[in-house]
């Protein structure tokens, strides 16, 4: 009985990033539809004719917005802060080395620093704080940029035979390449900007959902079983058992 309430008792954690891809997501698709569903209107914060996400988010659905915001960011922050945890437990692959570690933090400090950002943006809209709203945009994806890229770095640090990194890299190089594009046609095509918007945040859902894979890889894994003292000390039975026969 105790192995078994072992084997699950990660659930507890292991679907945070999956509820902050889900509201995530719900709120998107609410605000997208609620937009295509009245016709289409033309917001007073609009500049051309694809509305971005915050224009939405300015007006009547303001409180979803903040709501959808809100529960995003603290998950997102959450997500990394509970996988330093459990690697610092060693439930996870443990850091072997000091950078490892710092840019496990590092990664913990930027997704703070995005998700506040983001819950910023959402209380300031663009009708009303244009300024303030922009600078908290910009916080909030510098500060998920940051983050996914000391935690792509890490994870390829932990070990070269990893390979639960790819995805990750593959879906946060992705989102910063069309991040870039979005900075750019912010002030030259609004409309394409608007569209490459909503691109990117729905692919932030998947990029929440990614970390839904690396905490269950705690499922079963004791208390300090993953500490390096004692992935050292298996390495070095392995090694002396291999030379004997």
């Amino acid at each position: 009985m105790a192995v078994f309430s072992h084997d699950h008792h990660h659930w507890a954690y292991v679907w945070i990033p999956i509820a902050g891809a889900f509201m995530w997501f719900s709120t998107l698709l609410a605000m997208l539809i609620t937009w295509l569903a009245t016709g289409r209107p033309h917001y007073v914060s609009m500049d051309g004719n694809v509305p971005y996400i915050s224009d939405i988010g300015a007006d009547i659905l303001k409180p979803l917005f903040i709501v959808g915001c809100s529960i995003t960011a603290v998950s997102f922050f959450l997500t990394l802060f509970i996988e330093r945890y459990l690697r610092h437990s060693g439930r996870l692959m443990p850091n072997m080395r000091t950078r490892e570690r710092v840019l496990g933090m590092l990664a913990v400090f930027g997704s703070f620093i995005g998700g506040s950002g983001l819950i910023l943006l959402s209380i300031f809209d663009t009708k009303r704080f244009s300024t303030l709203h922009r600078l908290f945009l910009l916080i909030f994806m510098v500060g998920v940029a940051i983050s996914a890229i000391f935690t792509i770095v890490e994870y390829r640090w932990i070990s070269k035979d990893f390979r639960g990194y790819l995805m990750k890299a593959i879906i946060a190089g992705v989102l910063i390449i069309l991040a870039i594009a979005f900075a750019v046609t912010l002030f030259k095509n609004t409309n394409v900007g608007g569209i490459l918007e909503w691109c990117i945040a729905f692919g932030f859902t998947f990029y929440l959902l990614t970390f839904y894979f690396d905490l269950r890889q705690s499922k079963g894994v004791h208390k300090g079983e993953l500490r390096p003292e004692n992935i050292s000390r298996r390495r070095t039975f392995w090694y002396t058992r291999r030379a004997r026969h």
